[in-house]
């Protein structure tokens, strides 16, 4: 459950609180009341709630009918309908929202002055936390306070100049944070300061950038690759191998997933239709117990064509997901466990 800040606040699932059924009532900022017998409040900092369930499935028609058994026994109502028929109210559809362009590609097309006015507007139901006081206080110095308009045209001709190019140089300025977002190895960049944030907020901007919707590492961990073994920057004219040695798949509790995406962070369209590899492919493995993994355009043949995840043409990004990832040895959290790298093929 993240807060409108991107900040887990809670983590209720099969790690933390088990998996017998469970009852919460969310509630936001101030909210003062009594609860039902058997309900246990989750207080959301703001009044932004984005709600992630993820149910492991093997992916047989067996196991996907009991996963959608557990799904349909969950339910979210408003709390003034706890208890009785529930019935939600139809959904209406807003013809002026953009449904075509990339929702990053919207926000990074804001002008200055539009940009700060939709933050101001969002802070007033979503207010910062304590901790932001020094710099909510910069803020206001610029005009930008909660739920108080931004007028742009207010401030000196030079600030004004100043801040026109703020939407470019700011994103620049997140994209860049990548090399220093967490621990290089082997190439793959991969950080534990997710989930929570505090003060750090180019770390919370870019994981927002490029992994919107992060958990905490004791659930999830994800490993991003820009460049190969040699450094190089990955592209589709080339073939590459990731190879794991017998035993030594990545450690995790629940699962985990290697992702192709292109240079923008998209899933690239394939024959396949295949967007990631993991043990649920069940991938093919060397006569030594080892497991190799390529990333390529072409298809590798059907000897391999189960370890192979299909590459765009250009340039692409690969990324790893460790959800639950072990905590003893061997783990990545506790370095006992390394990423291979990636090897061009020569």
């Amino acid at each position: 459950m993240l807060d409108g800040w991107t900040d887990v606040f809670q983590v209720p699932g099969k790690r933390t609180t088990g998996t017998g059924p469970q009852k919460y009532a969310i509630t936001g900022p101030g909210w003062k009341g009594k609860l039902p017998e058997g309900v246990k409040q989750y207080k959301s900092p703001t009044s932004i709630v984005w709600i992630l369930g993820r149910i492991y499935c093997t992916g047989t028609p067996e196991d996907y009918a009991k996963v959608h058994k557990m799904q349909d026994e969950v339910s979210i109502v408003p709390l003034s309908s706890y208890g009785k028929p529930y019935t939600p109210p139809a959904g209406k559809v807003d013809p002026s929202i953009d449904m075509k362009t990339a929702v990053r590609e919207q926000v990074n097309a804001l002008d200055t002055a539009a940009y700060f006015n939709l933050l101001t507007t969002l802070m007033k139901a979503n207010p910062p936390a304590t901790a932001d006081a020094p710099i909510i206080a910069k803020m206001a110095k610029l005009g930008i306070k909660p739920g108080a308009p931004f007028d742009l045209g207010k401030l000196d001709p030079a600030v004004q100049a100043a801040l026109k190019d703020v939407p470019k140089v700011g994103f620049e300025k997140i994209m860049a944070h990548f090399k220093d977002a967490g621990e290089d190895i082997n190439g793959w960049v991969f950080t534990t300061k997710t989930g929570l944030y505090g003060t750090g907020y180019l770390q919370r901007a870019l994981i927002t950038a490029i992994g919107l919707g992060a958990n905490r590492p004791q659930d999830a961990v994800y490993p991003t690759s820009e460049v190969d073994s040699a450094g190089t920057p990955y592209t589709g004219a080339n073939k590459y191998v990731m190879h794991f040695p017998k035993g030594q798949l990545p450690p995790v509790n629940g699962f985990w997933s290697l992702t192709m995406y292109n240079a923008d962070y998209f899933f690239v369209n394939n024959p396949l239709n295949r967007y990631t590899l993991s043990a649920r492919n069940d991938l093919k493995k060397n006569a030594d117990g080892s497991v190799d993994l390529y990333l390529q355009q072409a298809n590798p043949g059907p000897e391999k064509e189960s370890n192979w995840l299909p590459a765009p043409a250009g340039k692409f990004i690969p990324m790893l997901r460790l959800y639950w990832p072990t905590e003893k040895s061997p783990s990545l959290l506790n370095g006992t466990w390394k990423i291979p790298a990636v090897q061009k093929v020569p």
